[in-house]
């Protein structure tokens, strides 16, 4: 677990100078393609941004999701929703699947020798066609009147997400499909009643995703935590929008006092 001095983590960091491989998360990679000070801030010297609130729901969600499954996984056979998507697989039956479901036992992982780094990915399912290609699944779940789809702009950190599994895999020596799937749970609030109970509509949702992105990403997150230097803040981060701001005004209350 990390330790914290003073409010600033003080294990866990990344240190130039050690040869022990350092442990680089799914969702670090995606803190540093959102902003390198944020990522720099956090994995060199300690201080991380505040914790988000747990979306309990979600995740009751995905749990539920993933037993479902694993009940056709067990006699392998295809879940109805493959069926009435045309998707020609079954789920995934392999021994290391709670593993690469579980981040805190490290899910899926790569040792990337070029910077150092073990990258890391917990994913939600892996569905198998018949020629034994892998489909690389993440479960997804909201509420809203539009149909699902993967069109905002904001959902790109979704697809990079894929797109890090499918590497995390091919670096395993599975043979993945370049199509992934997300298995998108709309919760519906047009009943007349709640009556203890939310009903889903679930779209199975393709995507044909691309991971040429992620060693150079890889390079580049080395090369920043390597530097004697903070980076620039992202333009894009609110957070680092936020700590700018916070500073502009203490400073002006500052000047106006004396």
């Amino acid at each position: 677990m990390s330790q914290y001095y003073n409010g600033k983590r003080t294990r866990n960091l990344f240190d130039p100078k050690s040869a022990i491989p350092f442990k680089l998360s799914r969702t670090k990679i995606d803190l540093f393609l959102s902003c390198p000070r944020c990522f720099y801030l956090d994995r060199r010297l300690g201080v991380g941004q505040p914790p988000g609130f747990p979306f309990s729901l979600n995740s009751a969600v995905d749990t539920l999701l993933k037993k479902e499954f694993d009940v056709y996984r067990k006699n392998q056979i295809a879940h109805p929703l493959m069926k009435v998507f045309g998707i020609d697989a079954i789920p995934f039956q392999h021994e290391n699947l709670e593993e690469w479901r579980d981040a805190l036992r490290k899910g899926i992982s790569y040792f990337h020798k070029p910077t150092n780094f073990t990258v890391t990915g917990a994913i939600d399912d892996v569905w198998m066609t018949p020629e034994g290609e892998l489909l690389i699944v993440d479960y997804k779940s909201t509420s809203k009147k539009e149909e699902v789809n993967l069109d905002a702009e904001w959902q790109i950190t979704y697809k990079k997400q894929m797109e890090l599994y499918q590497w995390l895999f091919r670096r395993n020596e599975f043979r993945v499909s370049e199509t992934g799937y997300f298995v998108y749970c709309n919760g519906l609030s047009d009943k007349e009643t709640f009556a203890n109970k939310l009903e889903f509509d679930i779209k199975i949702i393709p995507y044909k995703g691309n991971d040429a992105w992620v060693e150079s990403t890889l390079i580049d997150a080395r090369k920043c935590l390597d530097a004697d230097t903070i980076p620039r803040a992202s333009p894009d981060c609110d957070f680092c929008r936020y700590c700018k701001l916070v500073k502009e005004v203490e400073l002006d209350k500052v000047v106006k006092q004396c």
